[in-house]
């Protein structure tokens, strides 16, 4: 049984999760925007955010490891699915694509320095994101020209959509996705996909600041 916080532990934990909404909210629109924004989005004193996170680096860094922790969570349930193939595969993107971490993440690559913490999850995503694929694809329900590293493409271009109100553009998400499921499935008589997919080399060096 866990033991109730104190009223200053608990005030601390509503801010802390206040000023990580803000900063999702504020960096998506202006990556650039300084960390004064955050607060003021937030609510919360220059001062409460400060003594949680002593620069904007930090907030940034904290922003990206929970939102790599999102997407360990949902690849690692993937691939631990032991139902149908195609399934797993299908809700695997809606998951990520519902969370939308991917706005936040790809606005974010290449303004801050990365932890080894946060190399090694993305690396560990990877690994996952290459054994999901390669289950999927023995079974012939995903086309066999699909690569791993157009996963993040797909989801870079499906989470750009923002039009509306919230429930409009997960809508919206939802109806493009469908569409790049629909073309990833296998079928016979489907036309090569034209070009070479990224490398891993092209993705992890948008992250060099």
């Amino acid at each position: 049984m866990s033991t109730p916080m104190s009223g200053r532990r608990a005030e601390a934990a509503r801010n802390d999760g206040r000023i990580l909404d803000a900063a999702r909210a504020v960096f998506v629109a202006d990556p650039k925007a300084p960390i004064s924004a955050v607060a003021e989005h937030a609510g919360v004193g220059i001062s409460a955010l400060y003594r949680r996170y002593p620069s904007k680096e930090d907030l940034l860094r904290t922003l990206c490891a929970d939102g790599l922790r999102i997407y360990l969570d949902a690849v690692e349930a993937a691939v631990d699915d032991q139902g149908d193939p195609w399934h797993a595969f299908a809700r695997f993107m809606e998951r990520i694509v519902d969370a939308d971490t991917q706005s936040l993440t790809q606005k974010l690559a290449g303004t801050f320095t990365p932890t080894e913490e946060l190399v090694r999850d993305s690396e560990r995503g990877q690994m996952l994101n290459q054994q999901l694929i390669e289950r999927t694809r023995k079974t012939g329900v995903l086309r066999p020209d699909f690569d791993v590293n157009d996963l993040s493409m797909i989801f870079e271009q499906v989470t750009a959509v923002r039009l509306g109100d919230e429930n409009r553009t997960r809508e919206l998400r939802r109806r493009y996705l469908a569409l790049f499921l629909d073309a990833l499935h296998a079928r016979d008589g489907q036309a090569p996909i034209p070009g070479s997919p990224p490398t891993w080399q092209e993705i992890v060096a948008r992250w060099a600041p």
